[in-house]
């Protein structure tokens, strides 16, 4: 992501103040028992097109991204944030609560 930067010994999500362990760098998810379901409890998976349904304040910018705002072709990842994407407001990692799939 490019709004993440080092602060000592972890990483820092600008856009949400998420911290993590440098060597706890979220990877590809490729498990089947991994299971990462939107806010409706529905199953996402990679490729999967989303919606926002909430308006979500992008930390350290004055940037906010939209309630009802469609992410395209998603991909799953390990950690507190399971869903890497882009939008046109740039990459983003998102929680899977404030999604809701197409």
């Amino acid at each position: 992501m490019p709004n993440t930067y080092p602060d000592g010994d972890n990483y820092v999500c600008a856009d949400c103040g998420h911290e993590w362990a440098m060597a706890a760098a979220p990877e590809v998810v490729h498990s089947d028992d991994a299971v990462v379901k939107d806010s409706n409890g529905n199953v996402l998976a990679d490729g999967d097109a989303v919606v926002l349904i909430k308006d979500l304040k992008v930390k350290g910018s004055s940037t906010t991204l939209k309630m009802g705002t469609k992410v395209k072709s998603i991909r799953l990842v390990g950690g507190d944030h399971e869903v890497d994407c882009k939008m046109d407001a740039g990459s983003f990692m998102l929680k899977a609560c404030f999604l809701k799939k197409v």
